[in-house]
């Protein structure tokens, strides 16, 4: 539930287990509706061009895709996590916020970007009529997206993680010099046809699903670039009271 702050709608506290089976439960009370929706902030004008810029900075690097296609996917998916958690709609949305915002600040510079994109959010969140707290929580999750720095030091933060760290789909590669070109995340990504991210409340567990083709990448490749990314979906799953579960080609890895 909330801690008791100044203002209580800032942070997540565990829950006692009389309280709930889910040691991150949202609480019972009604939660008042979001100061700000995913589609109001998709059609600004700023966000447009956030999310353009970021495009074509990633491209010029030669990183996978980093378009519109992933940033609604990862705003899908964080609202799903934290709708099947229970949580409130305002929590809900808040989640999809952060997801469509999170990789904005790559259009200034992709060192740092998850502090960038902190700022940016926040800033615009708020001229938008963002309510104080609720532009904090969506700064604070893209703040710790990144692996190497972030955390999953809210549920927002956590759904982000489990949801950006679980997109590799070889719809995500850029290169069009043809697999003879290819690095090894592009590779991978490329290797990977199918990706689903679901949550089992009753076993408490958290799935992310792959179909790997392995005539063009091991598994074992896929776990050179993108252990680091898994080991913080454990830790986020872990934040939500869920074990993290990583299923690739009907076998459990993780």
């Amino acid at each position: 539930m909330y801690d008791k702050t100044s203002d209580d709608r800032l942070y997540f506290s565990r829950r006692t287990a009389a309280e709930s089976e889910s040691p991150y439960a949202p609480p019972a009370e009604v939660v008042e509706e979001p100061s700000v929706t995913l589609e109001t902030v998709k059609q600004d004008a700023e966000v447009k061009a956030l999310i353009t810029g970021a495009r074509h900075m990633m491209e010029a690097l030669r990183y996978t895709d980093h378009s519109e296609r992933h940033t609604s996917l990862i705003a899908e998916r964080a609202g799903y996590v934290l709708s099947a958690l229970s949580f409130s709609k305002r929590e809900v949305e808040i989640a999809k916020i952060a997801g469509y915002l999170h990789d904005i600040g790559n259009a200034i510079s992709r060192p740092g970007h998850e502090l960038i994109g902190a700022q940016l959010a926040y800033e615009l969140l708020v001229r938008l009529g963002c309510d104080y707290a609720d532009a904090i929580l969506v700064a604070t999750a893209i703040a710790n997206h990144d692996e190497g720095v972030g955390q999953p030091v809210n549920a927002i933060a956590a759904a982000v993680i489990l949801s950006d760290k679980s997109d590799v789909h070889r719809s995500r590669v850029n290169n069009l010099d043809g697999l003879d070109n290819f690095d090894i995340h592009d590779r991978v990504n490329y290797a990977v046809t199918h990706s689903e991210l679901t949550i089992d409340t009753e076993a408490k567990t958290c799935h992310l699903r792959l179909t790997v083709d392995t005539a063009i990448s091991t598994v074992s490749d896929y776990f050179e670039i993108f252990l680091s990314r898994m080991l913080m979906c454990r830790h986020a799953a872990l934040f939500l009271g869920l074990t993290f579960n990583l299923i690739v080609n009907d076998v459990a890895m993780m």
